[in-house]
């Protein structure tokens, strides 16, 4: 049975690795038979084909019928999919759950205490990170936002306000509870909608000559993007963060330029 490669790379999604893809398919493509005919019509090794398809009755994939040989029965797709939703929700609630112990556990207590220890023997010319991508990026930028005391001041083109509302509001306005003082500089042309909301929790002004993207927070942390967000994908956008106060004052420095023009 030939199955083309980007088809089965889609049904990762199943949560299937190569071997269970295979086994699934060739049984569909039955709809019931013995392990030895699915290995030779899915070139899985019969070696490992009774464990795989161990494997997809647990998941829920198959069902084993009952005498012998030992034969299988495909699950319809339609119900395959509903079992790994369920399957998923239970998973992220097991998780979550474990995640909201651990946040007032000793262990986190330690792992914090290690950390603090740990950054006070760090170089402060160490102090520095890339990241590839625009989410790796994001993630840094809430963290930042997130623990901000004093100040943001925070650059950034239409687009890039845009998506920032989406992923930054909720802490903004955190942030600005905390009587963190935030400022954002934006280009023209921004939705009058967005403004008004973004208003409600920060400082905003629009400069024609704001194409830069950058974020400083609390006077020692920066957070630089190098690519234009409207001339590369997302998973191409770049940034670097450093937290060294004699640099990132130039920074804001010039933030505070453009603000009082």
């Amino acid at each position: 049975m030939i199955v083309q490669k980007d088809f089965l790379n889609k049904l990762k999604d199943f949560g299937l690795n190569s071997y269970e893809s295979k086994l699934w398919i060739a049984l569909l493509s039955r709809g019931v038979s013995t392990a030895g005919e699915l290995s030779d019509i899915s070139n899985v090794p019969r070696s490992r084909a009774y464990d795989v398809l161990e494997s997809l009755e647990k998941k829920g994939f198959i069902i084993v019928k009952v005498g012998k040989p030992i034969k299988y029965l495909a699950v319809p797709p339609a119900e395959v999919v509903e079992r790994v939703k369920k399957k998923v929700v239970e998973e992220a609630s097991q998780r979550n759950h474990i995640l909201s112990k651990l946040k007032d556990s000793d262990v986190l207590i330690e792992l914090n205490s290690l950390h603090t220890d740990g950054i006070k023997l760090v170089d402060p010319t160490d102090r520095s990170g890339a990241f590839r991508g625009r989410e790796k990026a994001y993630d840094h930028l809430v963290y930042l936002v997130k623990n901000a005391e004093k100040n943001i001041v925070l650059m950034t083109s239409k687009t890039g306000l845009e998506r920032k509302h989406d992923l930054l509001a909720n802490h903004l306005k955190r942030a600005a509870k905390r009587k963190v003082d935030v400022k954002i500089i934006t280009s023209p042309n921004t939705n009058k909608t967005l403004l008004d909301d973004i208003s409600k929790y920060s400082q905003v002004q629009m400069h024609k000559d704001s194409t830069a993207r950058f974020c400083v927070v609390d006077n020692k942390h920066l957070m630089l993007f190098l690519t234009d967000d409207l001339k590369i994908h997302k998973s191409y956008d770049s940034a670097v963060w450093v937290e060294a106060p004699l640099f990132v004052s130039y920074f804001n420095g010039l933030f505070l330029r453009e603000w009082r023009k």
